[in-house]
């Protein structure tokens, strides 16, 4: 292993971090915030002197980054982004605790979305910019911007890119993995421009609308008021943000093959017609189970706040428009089964992604058939495309993982104190990147009465699944540590 060359490149990253702090203090100093800009000054100082340290101790060193050092990058790039920038709620005083602050840091860039702060409306404007910037810097990916900006990476780049991007495939890599990356963050930027004005149109103000969509672009969900997307009360705005939301949960690969006249790469895609199956099953569920239940007054209510919901849900952004923790047992189990689904991989989304578990699922309907038919072939397929089986058994892999460290974490959260529902949901809106869950983190509560230790536990759930876990448990691997 090959520290040296992670340190310099560390030090890139950390450069990136302080400068994309630059906007929040600007919005601080419009808002005249004196103390929130100094504590972005004292924050951009901290992070550019760490920087600069980190270079300077390998500046004679221009070794390739290989395989195990581009994961060690990844890994410890995204744990100090959210070290580094929970500054800014530190110095500020926003959030006195260092644990609590690097939660709602480490929330904000893994487009989690849970947070321990409240009556969000007194808080400064450039702290509430910041945690939403975060947003959509995780949400595309600190690293994938690294890699646009510096295509000198060569090979290197590319392990970044797959350690990165989220689902079980990089589809769409070029021979210049610079080039891959520069495009989605092109299209990243000119979706979030298009939401942006649309908001603005519809009534929000530009601050507001430009949080919203760093939310809603990187499926985050952190929001500047209090009761989230509710507070707006706006049937217009609620489904420009649903509209956008799908858009944030599909492969952004197939908006790259659409620009280059494949206009019907998304209908003919099965992991997004699977997605969308899902999606439309659960609002019909769901409003039929609100309806039947009298939780509104008449089924165009039950239709509305069961759509913004269920695609919240799904594409794990977390916005809210109602208290789903008031609902119906079925509608709240649904919403809890949906966390495990997640977008399309090569979005925003997170938790499993839909190919996995439609991969899952076409693999155990395989072995019951071949309990009578024991000849049958074993090819699994989505769309035309094989799987083949050393995927198939990453998949598997992946999702016996990601179970296993919900239930670990939930038994954690237990012995806490906490009871079975917020330390079930809690677990999962964790690891799956959601943010609200039920009971004590529902949608009208916060993370602020978890008690510390499980902040920090949740705060690890967070980029274990941001980073689609081995990115993370490969350091907890010996032999990952040797030459």
């Amino acid at each position: 292993m090959n520290v040296r060359v992670v340190c310099r490149f560390l030090g890139v990253i950390l450069f990136l971090v302080a400068l994309s702090m630059t906007f929040s203090a600007a919005w601080a100093f419009y808002f005249h915030e004196t103390q929130v800009v100094w504590a972005f000054v004292y924050s951009m100082a901290i992070t550019f002197a760490v920087g600069i340290a980190l270079l300077w101790y390998v500046s004679r060193s221009s070794e390739e980054l290989l395989r195990k050092e581009g994961m060690l990058l990844v890994g410890l790039g995204w744990l100090l982004s959210a070290l580094f920038g929970c500054l800014p709620f530190i110095l500020s005083g926003v959030i006195v605790n260092p644990i609590s602050a690097y939660f709602e840091t480490m929330s904000g860039f893994t487009t989690t979305g849970a947070t321990v702060l409240s009556d969000l409306e007194t808080l400064p404007k450039g702290i509430l910019f910041w945690r939403s910037f975060t947003h959509w810097l995780g949400g595309m990916g600190i690293v994938v911007l690294f890699i646009a900006i510096l295509p000198q990476l060569g090979a290197g780049g590319k392990v970044l890119f797959k350690s990165e991007v989220p689902g079980p495939s990089a589809e769409g890599l070029k021979p210049r993995v610079s080039q891959t990356a520069t495009r989605l963050w092109a299209i990243y930027v000119g979706i979030s421009m298009a939401e942006t004005v649309l908001l603005r149109a519809e009534g929000m103000t530009l601050f507001d609308a430009f949080c919203h969509t760093f939310g809603t672009m990187a499926t985050g969900g952190f929001s500047t008021k209090t009761a989230s997307i509710a507070h707006y009360d706006s049937i217009l705005i609620e489904v420009t943000i649903i509209g956008f939301m799908i858009l944030a949960g599909t492969n952004f690969n197939l908006y790259y093959r659409m620009l280059r006249g494949r206009w019907r790469a998304a209908p003919s895609d099965a992991e997004w017609r699977v997605y969308c199956g899902i999606m439309v099953a659960a609002i019909v569920l769901v409003t039929l189970n609100l309806r039947a239940q009298a939780i509104y007054r008449d089924l165009g209510s039950a239709v509305r706040y069961a759509s913004f919901q269920v695609v919240s849900i799904l594409t794990t952004t977390g916005y809210c428009t109602a208290d789903f923790d008031l609902w119906p047992s079925f509608s709240r189990v649904l919403l809890v089964l949906l966390m495990f689904v997640g977008g399309c991989a090569g979005s925003t989304g997170g938790s499993m992604k839909v190919v996995r578990v439609s991969v899952l699922f076409k693999r155990a309907a395989l072995e019951v058939r071949k309990v009578f038919r024991p000849q049958l072939a074993t090819t699994i397929k989505i769309g035309r495309s094989p799987v083949s089986e050393e995927r198939t058994t990453a998949i598997l892999a992946f999702v016996i993982l990601f179970v296993g460290i919900f239930a670990v974490a939930s038994c954690l959260m237990a012995l806490m104190g906490l009871d079975l529902a917020t330390a079930v949901s809690s677990s999962i809106a964790t690891l799956g990147n959601i943010g609200p869950g039920l009971a004590g983190v529902g949608a009208t509560m916060n993370y602020a009465e978890i008690p510390l230790p499980g902040q920090l536990i949740l705060s690890i759930c967070m980029v274990l699944g941001r980073l689609e876990l081995f990115a993370i448990l490969v350091f907890f691997v010996p032999s990952f540590w040797k030459k």
